[in-house]
């Protein structure tokens, strides 16, 4: 079956988003103004209206975007199988740009937010409602669990404690990713009922 020769490989789009995601990681590397100029900021969107995109490409840090891409990797194998890659594409994109939006409209207007956090929500989001029943073993308790349970757990600690907290990090962008990853894995779940499909 050609099915195994894919899983093996994995989906283009989502080796397509790690490869581009450790390039510009490395690109920044060799400059320390980078994440000012591709990160997202309140101040500085009317001047730089790309910042909205790519600071979805741009880590804090090797342990940040590793923590992105493992999870990008573990989710977006089996979603972009689920719902074919273009559906992925619009979703990943979609909760990374509403992550940023978000992150916008609350977050103090000098902060900038980086990082591919709010599209993997989505796509974890997406995954837990389109197939919540999926066993997951969360690193480092050897115990397996549904997966809706590691995303909502994953949601409180990157998410809600954050947000009750004063750490740097964008839980808005976290939120809003998921909000889009849940709406989105509510319509492809009816879809799926209304054509008679179960899994």
């Amino acid at each position: 079956m050609r099915y195994r020769s894919t899983w093996e490989t994995g989906p283009r789009a989502v080796w397509a988003l790690i490869l581009a995601n450790f390039a510009v990681f490395i690109a920044t590397l060799f400059s320390q103004q980078a994440i000012g100029i591709l990160g997202v900021q309140r101040d500085a969107l009317t001047s730089h209206p790309w910042i909205i995109l790519t600071s979805l490409f741009v880590h804090a840090g090797w342990w940040h975007i590793l923590g992105n891409m493992f999870m990008l990797y573990f989710y977006g194998n089996y979603l972009s199988r689920l719902i074919g890659e273009n559906k992925f594409l619009l979703l990943y994109f979609s909760g990374g740009l509403v992550g940023n939006v978000l992150f916008l409209l609350i977050a103090a207007p000098w902060r900038i937010a980086v990082g591919a956090s709010g599209a993997v929500f989505a796509i974890g989001g997406a995954l837990a409602v389109i197939r919540p029943r999926i066993k997951v073993v969360l690193f480092p308790i050897p115990i397996p669990m549904d997966l809706w349970m590691y995303v909502l757990m994953t949601a409180v600690l990157l998410g809600l404690l954050p947000a009750l907290s004063t750490t740097n990090i964008g839980w808005q962008a976290h939120l809003g990713g998921l909000a889009v990853g849940l709406a989105f894995g509510w319509y492809f779940k009816r879809w799926e009922k209304r054509r008679g499909i179960y899994r």
